[in-house]
C-alpha cells in the first residue's frame, strides 16, 4: 500500500534456488543435473492511514464486526469466507510480457491486542498457488484526535516469491525486477486504494454518519 507521502518504498529483490514445489514448472540445473525451481522474492514494506468521522471505540467496534463489511467493501475481488476469521482473496489478474497471474491468498483478521489488529495470511485449504507464494503481514492502530476523528494507521510487510516461465527468464535481470516491481505495486497500489476507499464510505453509511468533504479529497 501507498506511503502517506505518495511515493512507493524502494523493493529489495533476491533470487534463491529452492527445491521444485508443487504446482511450478520445472527448470534443469546444468551443473548437478538435478531439477530446481528460480524463485524470485519481491519485499515491500508499505504504510498510510484511513480516517473515521467518529470515536475509536465505535470505529472498534464496526472493526470487530467485520463478518459484515468484508466481503462487501473487497468487492469487486471474490472472496470466501475461511472459519471464523479468515478470508480467501482473489485479487485479479495481473502481468507483462505476456505472463499473467491471479493472485488467490488466504487473510485472517486476527482479534485486536493491546489495541493492535494484524492481518496475516493463512493457507487456503485445497488450493495450490501456480508458481508463487505471498507473506501478508499488517498491523492496524487507532489513534482519537481531537473531533471526534479517528484515525486508521497501518503498516504492511509484504513478501512475494514467484517463479517466471522460462521465456522470461531468458530477459535481462534488469527487465525481470522491474516487471516483477511494477507488478506487485501495481497490485498493492490498486487494492489498497480501493478498499480504503470502500470501507470509509461504508463505515459512515452504515453508521448514518456524515462524510466530510476533505475525506473524499484523498486518493
Amino acid at each position: 500500500m501507498l506511503s502517506t507521502n505518495g511515493e512507493y518504498p524502494s523493493l529489495e529483490i533476491t533470487e534463491a534456488i529452492l527445491p521444485v514445489a508443487s504446482g511450478l514448472a520445472e527448470a534443469e540445473d546444468t551443473l548437478t543435473g538435478t531439477n530446481v525451481a528460480t524463485l524470485t522474492k519481491f519485499y515491500g514494506r508499505y504504510e498510510d492511514y484511513m480516517e473515521m468521522y467518529a470515536p475509536a471505540q465505535t470505529v472498534a467496534e464496526y472493526l470487530n464486526g467485520h463478518a459484515s463489511w468484508f466481503s462487501r467493501c473487497a468487492e469487486p475481488m471474490k472472496v470466501q469466507p475461511l472459519g471464523e476469521n479468515g478470508y480467501a482473496l482473489i485479487i485479479g489478474k495481473f502481468g507483462s510480457f505476456g505472463y499473467e497471474v491471479e493472485p488467490k491468498v488466504g487473510l485472517e483478521l486476527l482479534p485486536p491486542e493491546s489495541g493492535i489488529y494484524r492481518i496475516r495470511t493463512i493457507p487456503v485449504p485445497d488450493y495450490h498457488p501456480p508458481g508463487y507464494d505471498v507473506d501478508y503481514r499488517a498491523s492496524l492502530q487507532l489513534s482519537e484526535s481531537a473531533g471526534e476523528v479517528t484515525r486508521v494507521e497501518w503498516e504492511l510487510d509484504l513478501e512475494v516469491h514467484l517463479h517466471f516461465p522460462r521465456f522470461i527468464q531468458r530477459l535481462p535481470k534488469s527487465l525481470i525486477q522491474s516487471t516483477g516491481d511494477r507488478l506487485l505495486n501495481q497490485i498493492v497500489r490498486q487494492v489498497s486504494r480501493r478498499l480504503t476507499r470502500k470501507v470509509q464510505e461504508d463505515f459512515h453509511q452504515s453508521l448514518r454518519l456524515p462524510f466530510p468533504a476533505s475525506f473524499k479529497k484523498k486518493k
